[in-house]
């Protein structure tokens, strides 16, 4: 039975989510604000956190950047901000997903198994190697040329995703949906500057790719320095 943490100050919403959730199987804990929540997440260690942004003792974007200072958990936020700002913002800063109130119990719920789902690929994931480029899908940990790579989440998540189909080219489609959770056209700009962090840590430029290589128009193909002459 996966853990899910609600952080909610809507007594209705609180409830509803509460009875929605455990009603389909999970063990469901709640608070109203969110610094007791954060001590939750540090103490119990939950699958999951559903966080409403707008909390009466500290802002949720501020508690998300708590939570991602002490934990990896997958954060879905929901809230009544709607303006693609917001949600870029949101995004960028370590959530996982992003739901817009008015929301239906169904889409919280496809959310929470879809944050499951990539937490349980990661965790049974082999290392992967490409050239001198060594990824540790479990220790969530990046080497080159055996020097560790300082990586936030989202660079970490955006190089496993282009690493583990190594040779192929993934398009921002699909890269916006798996790492971001989000169609194409308003997060793609988000994609082109993780894609720039991503290839400065990689010492290399757009200009002068090694591991990254863009195919205009169509996506990003990651291979090894001596694969990549052919492309």
């Amino acid at each position: 039975m996966a853990s899910v943490v609600v952080v909610e100050d809507d007594p209705a919403i609180r409830r509803g989510l509460i009875r929605g959730l455990t009603e389909r199987g999970y063990a469901v804990t709640s608070y109203p604000s969110g610094l007791p929540a954060l001590e939750h997440v540090v103490k119990e260690r939950p699958d999951v956190v559903v966080l409403d942004l707008g909390l009466p003792d500290v802002d949720g974007r501020k508690l998300l950047a708590m939570i991602r200072a002490v934990s990896d958990v997958p954060v879905i936020v929901v809230t009544a901000r709607d303006d693609d700002q917001s949600i870029v913002a949101t995004l960028d800063e370590g959530a996982d997903d992003y739901v817009v109130k008015p929301f239906g119990i169904e889409q919280v719920a496809a959310r929470i198994r879809a944050v499951l789902r990539r937490s349980a690929s990661e965790a049974a994931g082999d290392r992967i190697e490409i050239g001198e480029l060594v990824i540790d899908p479990r220790a969530r940990r990046a080497t080159l040329a055996g020097e560790e790579i300082e990586l936030a989440r989202r660079e970490f998540d955006l190089l496993l995703a282009l690493a583990s189909r190594a040779g192929e080219v993934v398009t921002k489609r699909e890269l916006l949906s798996e790492v971001w959770q989000q169609p194409y056209g308003g997060a793609d700009r988000t994609l082109d500057v993780h894609l720039s962090w991503l290839r400065r840590k990689l010492g290399e430029t757009a200009a002068e790719p090694r591991y990254l290589h863009t195919v205009r128009g169509v996506g990003v193909r990651l291979t090894a320095p001596t694969e990549s002459r052919a492309g």
